[in-house]
């Protein structure tokens, strides 16, 4: 098997909730590769999942070793130490975490390619200019304001307001 093969195989595992055997597996591909970042990642998960919390925080560490400023490694490691009750350490990573995001679309806004154009042309303004409104010189009757006839409401002077007899005090 390749080693794509044996990682597939170790997360179908770990999808199972088989994480003893899923460990197993991913150690087997970090022994071949020790720089699979991926593997390193699912590891750690995969040991805290299983409850052993020292085990998935040094994982955690060797991944950020190999990707210091991935978002994911961050967020895992702060979830590990939150579980573990180090919470100064888990708001430390975090803010890594949000750090690394926040580079990550600040990279994405510079690339120039189509991903970027498709979504600067969502955002942009459109480029005629409507035509001015025209205002017209008098505006029409507005039926729902009733005139005031000999200081009481209503058209009629009645006493009405609505087709409703007023109140006399």
């Amino acid at each position: 098997m390749t080693l794509q093969e044996q990682y597939d195989d170790a997360m179908f595992d770990f999808s199972r909730g088989g994480f003893e055997p899923a460990i197993a597996k991913l150690q087997a591909v970090l022994a071949q590769d020790p720089s699979n970042f991926d593997a390193q990642l699912a590891l750690g998960m995969a040991f805290y999942r299983s409850g052993d919390l020292p085990a998935a925080i040094a994982e955690g560490h060797k991944a950020e070793k190999l990707r210091p400023k991935e978002q994911l490694v961050h967020t895992n490691l702060s979830l590990f130490y939150m579980k573990s009750g180090d919470k100064v350490t888990a708001e430390h990573h975090g803010l890594q975490a949000r750090i690394a995001g926040w580079r990550e679309d600040a990279a994405k806004a510079k690339e120039p390619g189509e991903k970027a154009a498709a979504v600067d042309s969502e955002l942009e303004i459109a480029g005629n200019k409507p035509q001015p409104v025209k205002l017209p010189a008098k505006f029409p009757d507005q039926p729902w304001k009733k005139k005031k006839v000999d200081g009481q409401t209503g058209e009629s002077g009645t006493g009405e307001s609505g087709g409703v007899p007023l109140a006399k005090q």
